[in-house]
């Protein structure tokens, strides 16, 4: 089993040496000490001795390169208020998303694990180019995320008391009040106000961070309490309610893109609807078979990888002014769901997941209709993003970030069933 307090230790003085480098080295160089700690950490937390399959070693490393672009997008920033710093922030939030995919950890370390993924959040938002209505924004985005986080951690807490003492009036309202915490915090509708102000105003490079890496945290977290608390009696007022906010948040998230002019604010439109479909996912908790669970976490981790690259791809894209119309097509054709690109696949698990549990509750029909229709509603808000960002290839930083998220786009023309298999040692892990 793995020792969290070694790990914290040596999180805690690795930190030290980086702040230590950073500080000394030219600030182009910063991101080399930041590289080699998260690599340290990546290998102390799923070293061999966990005896993780390579498949989901595979699926890990997603997460690895999603925090080096990250990393590097940073680079891209003009001016960089605390140089180093915004390094350490991010590679929080990495450390914080790489614990909650570990297979065994208790409810306290998850729910440290949120909030190292939150509160980073607070200080990286404010970086980058600072105008009045960007720190107003970034003020209004910690209010929110502030009462998001003591809402999510006071729902979880009434949620596992009332697992305890088998009350169902009480594990509906706590689920209730853990849900609006969890939609407040990745950005679901209705609950969603500060999104696309926080999208548009604020500088792109930060916002790719908080609308990629970020997003996994609260959706594990909430699917592994899911599993482990739930009264069977709730299953189908649960899911009732996941599959309402989650077709609200779909509709809310389309509609509001199409109607949108700005790069940031289509893409914080985007961002509702994403985190819609990744919710719709969430009834497969109504199902007892483990299989059915395999699928929707498979279908939940593939989507916010969608979501996330695609996010880096065209928050870096809108910071350089542009990029390849190639690479901007290839990201807007994966979030509309085009076969044989990650989106499709995404899509498709969600739908599977939805088909398989079409017996058990007869919601799941209306939702993947819903999930279906929205996917068409988003295509013509995604070949006029690609068009507004689209310019000739050329050879720069921000380009070469966008082509490897398209790269990664195309990686499932090769149908990704080894992907299912990967999250089967995390799941099985939970169920």
């Amino acid at each position: 089993m793995v020792n969290l307090n070694n790990i914290l230790g040596l999180s805690i003085a690795l930190t030290l040496i980086i702040i230590a480098l950073v500080f000394t080295r030219k600030e182009k160089y910063s991101i080399v000490p930041a590289i080699v700690f998260l690599s340290l950490i990546f290998a102390s937390l799923f070293a061999p001795p966990l005896s993780l399959s390579p498949t989901y070693l595979a699926f890990l490393g997603f997460i690895y390169l999603m925090a080096i672009l990250n990393l590097t997008s940073i680079n891209s920033l003009k001016v960089r208020v605390l140089p180093g710093i915004d390094y350490l922030l991010t590679l929080i939030i990495v450390i914080a998303t790489f614990i909650s995919l570990l297979p065994n950890i208790d409810l306290i370390t998850a729910i440290l694990a949120l909030i190292l993924t939150s509160v980073p959040t607070y200080v990286l938002i404010l970086l980058g180019e600072s105008t009045p209505r960007s720190v107003n924004v970034g003020i209004k985005y910690i209010t929110f995320m502030v009462f998001a986080t003591v809402m999510y951690i006071i729902g979880v807490m009434v949620y596992v008391y009332a697992y305890s003492i088998g009350s169902t009036l009480l594990s509906i309202a706590g689920f209730i009040v853990l849900l609006v915490g969890l939609c407040l915090e990745v950005g679901i509708g209705p609950f969603h106000e500060w999104v696309p102000d926080v999208f548009t105003a604020g500088d792109p490079i930060p916002v790719s961070i908080i609308a990629s890496i970020a997003k996994f945290v609260p959706f594990i977290i909430t699917f592994r309490i899911l599993l482990t608390y739930t009264i069977p009696e709730v299953l189908p007022i649960l899911a009732l309610i996941i599959a309402i906010i989650s077709g609200i948040s779909m509709f809310i998230g389309n509609i509001g893109a199409l109607t949108a002019r700005e790069p940031g604010r289509i893409l914080a439109y985007s961002t509702i609807a994403n985190m819609g479909y990744v919710l719709a996912a969430f009834t497969a908790i109504i199902s007892p078979k483990p299989e059915v669970l395999t699928l929707a976490c498979t279908a939940i981790l593939l989507q916010l990888l969608v979501n996330a690259f695609g996010k880096i791809g065209f928050f870096t894209s809108i910071k350089g002014g542009g990029s390849s119309s190639i690479l901007t097509y290839i990201l807007a054709l994966s979030f509309i769901g085009m076969p044989p690109l990650m989106g499709f696949w995404s899509k498709l698990f969600i739908i599977l997941t939805l088909a398989s549990i079409w017996n058990t509750w007869n919601g799941a029909l209306g939702l993947a209709i819903v999930l279906v229709f929205n996917s068409a509603l988003s295509i013509p808000y995604y070949i006029r993003l690609a068009k507004m960002l689209g310019r000739p290839w050329s050879r720069t930083l921000i380009d070469g970030i966008v082509l490897i998220t398209a790269l990664i786009m195309l990686l499932t023309v090769v149908p990704p069933f080894w992907f299912i298999q990967a999250i089967n040692t995390f799941t099985f892990k939970l169920v």
